[in-house]
């Protein structure tokens, strides 16, 4: 089903039921596309089906983009809001285990949003983790400089360490959209922080592998979960 976080119609999450009667724990879902509006949550759809066979409780959340009412503050503040309204989700959820599954634009945001009480764990696949290296590099032809104009800093979450949550990078070495230096350095940074910061690596592997189910990329991940 889904279910509103606010007034826009971008404000809302789909909220994806196991069999049986719960409490189940928590995958909070936050799809990539470089922060723009030609791509929604859709993207997440196939992994959110993974997940519910797998006992977890899915809540899919579509935001505001750049193109559609998004950027900087709107979508961010858009993400903290759908998980504030989890909190109100009248279903049986054990919210002691909330974690935040985003991919690539939704990794950034999936780690910019990691707080004690908030999440209990974050894991970013492909993720833009350096803001501040993808507005210097011009990955997403300046995806980040589009996303975030003048406040790169307020959006980083390198500047936002610690987090103060366990986080799981998961990077291919192939990935031709967000390269895994970048990756390698936000966790190199989230540890000199003092946050549990771990990033597996995987030989050969691109950047949409780690999101499709049939993958052995994404059967290394569902194992972590």
């Amino acid at each position: 089903m889904d279910i509103a976080y606010g007034g826009d119609p971008q404000q809302v999450a789909e909220l994806g039921l196991p069999e049986g009667d719960g409490p189940w724990p928590v995958a909070v879902l936050v799809h990539g596309g470089f922060w723009r509006a030609a791509y929604d949550r859709m993207l997440m759809e196939p992994m959110a089906r993974d997940l519910e066979a797998r006992g977890w409780a899915t809540w899919n959340v579509e935001y505001r983009r750049v193109g559609s009412g998004g950027g900087v503050p709107q979508t961010l503040d858009d993400v903290a809001a759908a998980l504030t309204a989890l909190h109100e989700v009248e279903a049986p959820l054990d919210l002691s285990r909330v974690v935040a599954i985003g991919h690539s634009a939704g990794g950034h945001l999936a780690l910019w949003a990691a707080r004690p009480g908030i999440l209990t764990r974050v894991i970013a696949l492909g993720a833009v983790a350096d803001l501040g290296a993808a507005a210097r590099d011009r990955i997403g032809s300046d995806a980040a400089r589009e996303f975030a104009g003048e406040r790169l800093d307020e959006a980083d979450p390198m500047r936002r360490l610690p987090a103060g949550v366990p986080q799981l990078l998961v990077h291919g070495t192939e990935d031709d959209r967000v390269p895994v230096e970048h990756a390698r350095g936000y966790v190199e940074a989230a540890r000199a922080a003092g946050d549990d910061a771990e990033l597996l690596e995987l030989p050969g592997v691109g950047h949409f592998e780690p999101i499709d189910p049939t993958s052995d990329a994404w059967r290394l991940i569902a194992e972590r979960l």
